[in-house]
């Protein structure tokens, strides 16, 4: 077994013996060596936001003091949701390992499936543009602004 879902593994038993959400745990590495661990806090949060791989892609920002994990992996127990894996491409992970697929997560009672088959419909119909304008007139205050950072 590879050492790094090894230790993704056991962090999401670490999460379920804590009551803290479900069988989720991540692992980001960097040049062979773990820079963090996070696993599933969505029941010990109240936040459907605290997946596992979210928690370690924070830690590890923190650990490296950068929003930049390029050069980095992740190991995770399940295929990444929409929004695991968007976090993972906006953090610049070159490569994710996984153990279980979507559909595996389905059977144990998860909806990430769903998700990720029904993001282009919710879109549409939930969307709705207001106040551009205004909000163009922000943007274009940002965009006057020296040194900043595009991420």
């Amino acid at each position: 077994m590879n050492k790094f879902m090894k230790m993704a593994i056991a962090e999401a038993r670490k999460g379920i013996a804590m009551g803290h959400g479900g069988p989720f745990g991540a692992v980001v590495v960097k040049e062979g060596k773990v820079i963090a661990k996070g696993h599933n806090h969505v029941v010990a949060n109240n936040d459907p936001t605290c997946h596992g791989e979210i928690d370690a892609i924070r830690k590890a920002c923190k650990k490296l003091h950068s929003f930049d994990l390029s050069g980095c992996e992740i190991y995770t127990t399940g295929y990444p949701c929409p929004m695991c894996f968007c976090a993972i491409l906006w953090a610049n992970i070159e490569k994710v390992y996984y153990g279980c697929n979507t559909t595996d997560t389905e059977i144990i009672g998860f909806r990430d499936k769903a998700f990720e088959d029904g993001i282009p419909a919710k879109k549409v119909s939930m969307c709705q543009e207001v106040n551009r304008q205004e909000c163009l007139e922000l943007y274009r205050e940002y965009d006057k602004i020296q040194n900043k950072t595009n991420y």
